[in-house]
Formats: structure tokens, sequence, C-alpha cells
């Protein structure tokens, strides 16, 4: 049994270019390509995991602080370097949140500060070098 603080997947190479197929064991299959064509590419799927990690965060923090939210959605944009290995340097979040009154823009503020300061797994296990730019958009 795996104790509840460790994460495991497998990928396995589908046979065909750079395409992986892959995920927990008994859980959902996911598909890597790194064309980006039958499935996100690595780098997509960072940027993925860091805008639902922070997401699912600000989403859960909200709920406890009552505060009522109609839709989130989160737009995650990275600048990678131009020679290998052509790491994030940026990493811009923009919020499109759609519900809170004006009265909620504090809790709304410390939510996104929670997660980025406290609370993201997938922030917090990447390089403290990468600058992240954390924007909000109230539609």
């Amino acid at each position: 049994m795996v104790p509840s603080n460790v994460r495991q997947v497998r990928l396995r190479w589908s046979g065909e270019g750079l395409v992986f197929r892959g995920g927990p064991d008994g859980g959902p299959v996911a598909t890597l390509d790194s064309d980006a064509k039958e499935g996100l590419s690595s780098t997509h799927y960072l940027l993925f995991a860091l805008a639902g990690c922070m997401a699912i965060d600000v989403k859960m923090i909200l709920e406890k602080s009552r505060v009522p939210i109609e839709s989130l959605e989160v737009e995650a944009v990275g600048e990678r370097a131009e020679t290998a290995p052509r790491r994030f340097e940026k990493i811009q979040l923009t919020y499109e949140v759609r519900g809170p009154l004006e009265e909620h823009d504090k809790r709304l503020q410390h939510a996104i500060d929670l997660s980025r300061d406290k609370y993201c797994s997938v922030l917090h296990s990447l390089d403290p070098s990468i600058e992240i730019d954390i924007r909000v958009r109230r539609l």
C-alpha cells in the first residue's frame, strides 16, 4: 500500500513518435505528446498542474470563507528560456472570476495569497527563481 503522502504515476511509450500514455495505477489515463497533437506536452502539463493546484486551493478557501462564486478560470502562460534546458523563467497566472461581490475582494486576494504562499504544492515544487505574476480579472 502506498502511503498517503506519496504520489506515483507510470508512463509508457505508445510506440509512435514521442507519445506516451499513463497515470496512477488504476486511475485515469493521460496522453503526453511532445508535439501536443495527441495530448498535452510535458511543459503544458506543468502549467496545467500549477493552474489546477492553485484553482483548487482558491475554490476551497473561498468556500470555507463563504464567498459565493459563479465561475473560476485560471489561465497560465509560461515564458521559457531560449537555450537548453529551456526551463520556465516566468509564469503569469490570470484568475478570471465571476460571482464574488466587490466587498469580497479582500477575501479573494487572501485566498490567492494563501495558495501562493502556503498551500500550492505544485508551485512550491518549482524552482523559486521562476518569476510568478498573478492577476485577477473580474467577469
